[in-house]
């Protein structure tokens, strides 16, 4: 790689800077993006979009440039997805007062989020198949963007996109564009329709804690906190300085992951090992993460690695691949879907609110509403969507929701990229029809296991009553 390759590649990363701080800035000025809580690193991408070459064309950006924009979120993905183990703990400590976990409502929980991707992942190729009925040519795997930028978010269209491009899918940029644009009409009616969701479950007595809706703090709307003895600590300083920087251990732990996944997969192609050469780095990146955090553990110095400190990391190689992903989407592509995806879409956001709200209202034991509010955040955004909900009906986190809603989001994200691989084989060799079909079977063993678990409750509590 040359210097001016190098120096290319610096450029186009301070042309995403300069619009990611645009984005803070009119986050924190425009009162309809406080409002929508929306992300600076999503009106950041959309303004760059609509300037640049492939909107109005106001800003000269080169072709060189935009290949580096297209490419970065499923390059960015890698590490992010890698870090997800590294600090992964089985919860917090603390009772409900502290908004510990409580353990009876965690299995539930996870069994909740787990359906509403099972059943995204149907209602996507459902629209899929009425469409290709219709008459429109579709992509094989156009519908998978609905669960993808639901239950994923912005930052997982690079995955998605990283996992189309593996296999040498020639559309996977259209898909990754696809997919930037469910997460965003997701989270806007995710956040639309939850705080209107909270503000009808107040008025009429169904929120736990909340008795009337309350007005969201002003530093949660603009995007800062402007008393700095208010302003949270990112973490803990595990390493001296003198030795290393605390973010440059973390940040060296996650990279030399990924470093010896590309080294697996290689030698996995070299050899031409069947099905395994054929699963993407960010699968190895994952497992070799969970090797390599159980062996810090085993080695009792788990205490070097902080989970705030990670997420800082994972989290601001989100905002760039965001901002990124948003400035290259290919318009003209999109565009020819854009009927189905707005089907695809509205389908998404009825099956996820009315899964959320009636699953936690039949199978949890307390705090229904509140455990509800926060998977359909998180199904149709991000964790921290579904924690901004789950703040406005619980400001002070007094219920137990909090530590179950993060347990049981932690093992459902585990689980969703061990499905994503066998969910994509499926897309490309066996077609839509039976994507609904195994994600109906998922949907299916979740709701047994719901019923199962239910049963098991009850009879435990049943038998305590009676000792007593």
């Amino acid at each position: 790689m040359t210097n001016a390759l190098f120096q290319e590649l610096l450029f186009s990363l301070a042309f995403l800077s300069v619009f990611l701080l645009l984005g803070t800035f009119l986050r924190a000025k425009v009162k309809w993006f406080q409002k929508t809580f929306m992300p600076a690193s999503v009106i950041g991408g959309f303004i760059a979009l609509i300037l640049g070459p492939i909107g109005l064309k106001l800003i000269p950006v080169p072709e060189s440039w935009m290949a580096i924009f297209s490419l970065l979120p499923g390059i960015l993905i890698v590490p992010i997805v890698a870090s997800v183990p590294l600090g992964l703990s089985l919860g917090s400590k603390g009772g409900k007062g502290s908004g510990g976990a409580d353990s009876k409502d965690i299995v539930p929980m996870f069994l909740i989020l787990t359906f509403i991707v099972g059943i995204q992942y149907m209602a996507g190729f459902i629209i899929h198949v009425i469409f290709k009925g219709g008459g429109m040519d579709l992509y094989e795997t156009f519908g998978w963007e609905l669960t993808m930028g639901f239950s994923g978010g912005h930052g997982t269209a690079g995955l998605l996109g990283n996992m189309l491009k593996g296999m040498n899918i020639p559309y996977w940029e259209t898909a990754q564009g696809v997919g930037v644009t469910t997460a965003t009409i997701g989270i806007l009616g995710g956040i639309l329709g939850g705080i209107a969701l909270i503000n009808w479950a107040a008025r009429t007595g169904r929120t736990n804690i909340l008795d009337k809706p309350g007005s969201i703090p002003q530093h949660i709307q603009v995007g800062y906190q402007t008393d700095v003895n208010k302003q949270a600590s990112i973490g803990r300083e595990t390493t001296n300085s003198s030795s290393i920087d605390t973010f440059a251990f973390h940040s060296a732990i996650i990279l030399a992951a990924c470093g010896l996944a590309y080294l697996i997969l290689h030698y996995l192609k070299l050899y031409k090992v069947p099905v395994l050469s054929n699963i993407s780095v960010w699968g190895y990146s994952i497992i070799v993460m969970f090797g390599v955090w159980n062996a810090m553990v085993k080695l009792k110095i788990d205490y070097l690695v902080d989970s705030k400190v990670k997420s800082k990391i994972s989290g601001s190689l989100t905002e760039i691949a965001v901002v990124a992903a948003i400035a290259s989407l290919p318009l003209k592509a999109i565009l020819a879907y854009i009927t189905p995806i707005i089907a695809m879409s509205i389908l998404g956001l009825i099956v996820t609110f009315v899964s959320a709200i009636y699953l936690s209202k039949k199978y949890l034991s307390e705090y229904r509403f509140e455990h509800a509010i926060a998977a359909i955040g998180t199904s149709t955004g991000v964790f921290l969507t579904g924690l901004l909900l789950l703040r406005i009906c619980d400001p002070e986190f007094e219920s137990p929701v909090l530590g179950n809603y993060s347990i049981a989001y932690t093992f459902n994200s585990v689980l969703g990229f061990a499905l994503m691989q066998f969910y994509v084989g499926i897309m490309l060799t066996k077609g839509a029809m039976n994507v609904i079909i195994a994600s109906g079977i998922q949907v299916l063993i979740c709701l047994v296991g719901l019923v199962i678990y239910n049963k098991i409750k009850r009879s435990v509590k049943g038998e305590v009553a009676e000792a007593n």
